[in-house]
This record gives C-alpha cells, sequence and structure tokens, in this order.
C-alpha cells in the first residue's frame, strides 16, 4: 500500500487548516454514535458533502471518516444476513446471541480505535497515512507510552 504524506515540515509556510474543525466534529459524532445510531450518518453526510473544500492533510481525515461509516455498515449488513440464515436454519439461539454480541463488541472496539487514532493525528496536525486501510490508517498502535 502506498503512503501518502501531507506533512509542510520542510516549508516556513504556515499549515493550511480549512476544514480542521469539522473533521474534529465528525469524529465526535461517530463516537456519540455508540449511544445514539443517527449520528454516524449525519456524520457521514457531512463528510462527503464538504471533502472538496479542506486542505489535503483534512481531506486524507474524511476520507478515512467516510470509510469507516461505510465499511461498518457493509459488516453490519453481513451479520444481519449471518444472524437470519442462523435463524433459517434452525440454529440453536445462543449461536445468535454469540454472533450478536461478538460483532457488536468488535465493532465498538473498532471504531472506537479508529476514532482515536483519527482524533490524535488531526490535533498533532497530521494526516491519516493511509486513509483507504480497513483497521486504523497505518497508525503504529500499542498500549506502550
Amino acid at each position: 500500500m502506498s503512503t501518502i504524506s501531507y506533512s509542510n515540515a520542510q516549508t516556513d509556510a504556515p499549515l493550511d487548516t480549512r476544514g480542521r474543525a469539522l473533521a474534529a466534529v465528525i469524529y465526535v459524532l461517530y463516537l456519540g454514535s455508540i449511544m445514539a445510531v443517527v449520528t454516524a450518518p449525519i456524520g457521514v453526510l457531512l463528510a462527503h458533502l464538504r471533502r472538496r473544500n479542506t486542505a489535503d492533510w483534512v481531506a486524507s481525515h474524511l476520507q478515512f471518516q467516510i470509510r469507516t461509516f461505510w465499511l461498518g455498515a457493509l459488516a453490519g449488513a453481513g451479520v444481519l444476513a449471518a444472524w437470519y440464515l442462523l435463524g433459517l436454519i434452525g440454529a440453536p439461539s445462543w449461536a445468535s446471541w454469540v454472533l450478536g454480541y461478538g460483532f457488536f463488541t468488535a465493532c465498538l472496539g473498532w471504531t472506537i480505535g479508529r476514532s482515536g487514532v483519527g482524533i490524535n493525528r488531526l490535533l498533532n496536525d497530521r494526516a491519516i497515512d493511509d486513509p483507504r486501510s480497513l483497521l486504523f490508517g497505518g497508525a503504529k498502535v500499542s498500549l506502550e507510552d
């Protein structure tokens, strides 16, 4: 995978921050979707509408946010179909519960992780290295200081 660098470390020009506040609001909307699901579609709609009017490095955040929403929606549709099929084949009820809770827990961790990485990079005026990634945008995630 290719890595895109939007850094302006070699120049003395001020950093273009167009859209930075919007990207922060969208990350908060995604985190808010944990309690009220309706905030995520609002966030992706804002990201789609405004991604052309932002600085290049902020556009990488918006692309990352758009992919976060659509990958989550696609995974949700897949799990919903699998859940329905479990009912059709007469699987025991515990199998559906395990699938549902397992998916919910994984989706919760994935959404919080992607939003956390994005907020951290946004607050440090850094682009998402690989906004098309399936995990955390090319960030090295660890629990060490």
